[in-house]
């Protein structure tokens, strides 16, 4: 039998990303709620041995006798993120993450990443494409996935720590699904950042007609109806996280945290719900880790698997969203309660965008054909 054995595949750059719909917040939000039905039925894979890990780390030691091994500098990141997704998308990627907040004194973005999406039957390359812009949008429509279902309907004030990447498209998730959005409190490090972010948000969402900038995160946190903390920290010291406390939280608010956080003991308590967006996720990071688990991945997640160790939650007291979205379990009940989702990352998220955006560039011609090969050389 004679076999076609050519292989093509695309390039994706930057630019040719955006052509092809990268950017569609709206579009991305509901291609997130897709992937959830199939990661909640098990229609996917990723790395580790209960294939939930968030993908594998290459880890520099803080001493090391080669003078050109890096150092393990805050946000130092090199990472494989694998997996394999089911459902309509039927494809297999990795996103490979270089970070270093350094970077950005370079000029560079803090992570540079690339994602290669392949045939998960033969693995043959489909696209390999620039993924920062890929990466930022699913991260940032995961938390805008969730105020679909889990924010008041009539949420009006954003509260964010964090005016960089994260904090863009978490804004932009949150102005895709809640329609009455008309202030935005901001905190933030240095006045560049603020100053650039107040200017995006007019010139993108002029329905904000109140934009503030605080100073402290109990002032993002008071009176917002939702919350996310976008910012970048160093892992290690938790009493360094930035923290939530109870007292500050305005009854039915919505938190949705995919960054460095820490909370009080009132946020501990059984009548804050608390949502992860993959439970396997959390418990392959608990398994992974020295323990307590939240002094190395600062995610809140993390830490309600440390509260379980420490007697203070059951584990089905931890929800899970594609439980919620898949209607399984109870989305927001009542107009009071607060409820918190702990926001991880993962390559199945890439893969969903990706394959949506793989599909858009071929149908409208976009990126650039490269030739793996005609005939392989070994076979």
């Amino acid at each position: 039998m004679n076999h076609n054995t050519k292989i093509d595949f695309i390039y994706l750059s930057e630019q040719d990303m955006i052509r092809a719909g990268v950017t569609d917040m709206l579009g991305c939000v509901n291609t997130m709620e897709e992937m959830f039905g199939l990661l909640y039925h098990g229609d996917y894979r990723m790395a580790g041995p209960n294939n939930d890990s968030h993908g594998a780390m290459v880890i520099f030691p803080e001493n090391s006798p080669f003078p050109n091994m890096p150092k393990p500098t805050a946000d130092r990141r090199m990472m494989a993120m694998p997996a394999y997704l089911g459902g309509n998308f039927c494809t297999a990627g990795v996103k490979w993450y270089g970070s270093n907040i350094a970077n950005r004194e370079k000029g560079l973005p803090r992570s540079i990443l690339m994602f290669t999406l392949n045939d998960p039957d033969t693995g043959a390359p489909l696209a390999h494409m620039s993924a920062n812009l890929l990466s930022a949008y699913r991260t940032g429509a995961i938390p805008g996935v969730g105020a679909r279902h889990l924010a008041r309907k009539d949420s009006r004030v954003i509260g964010l720590l964090g005016p960089g990447v994260m904090g863009k498209t978490t804004v932009a998730a949150f102005m895709a699904v809640c329609p009455n959005i008309d202030t935005l409190k901001i905190k933030g490090r240095g006045a560049h950042n603020l100053n650039n972010f107040v200017e995006w948000v007019r010139q993108t969402y002029p329905q904000i007609t109140t934009v503030t900038v605080v100073d402290s995160i109990e002032a993002v946190v008071r009176d917002s109806d939702l919350v996310t903390f976008c910012n970048s920290c160093a892992t290690g010291d938790v009493s360094q996280y930035p923290m939530i406390e109870r007292a500050w939280v305005k009854p039915g608010a919505f938190l949705a945290m995919p960054a460095a956080t820490n909370m009080d003991e009132g946020m501990e308590q059984d009548d804050v719900r608390k949502v992860v967006d993959n439970t396997g996720l959390y418990q392959a990071w608990h398994e992974e880790l020295p323990k307590p688990g939240h002094q190395h991945v600062p995610l809140l997640g993390v830490r309600f698997l440390d509260m379980i160790d420490e007697g203070k939650l059951r584990l089905e007291q931890i929800e899970d969203l594609g439980k919620i979205i898949a209607g399984e379990a109870p989305a927001r009940t009542n107009d009071e309660e607060i409820i918190v989702l702990s926001v991880g990352g993962m390559p199945v998220e890439d893969v969903a965008w990706g394959t949506v955006i793989y599909r858009n560039a071929v149908a409208q011609n976009i990126g650039v054909k490269l030739n793996l090969w005609d005939v392989p050389a070994l076979s």
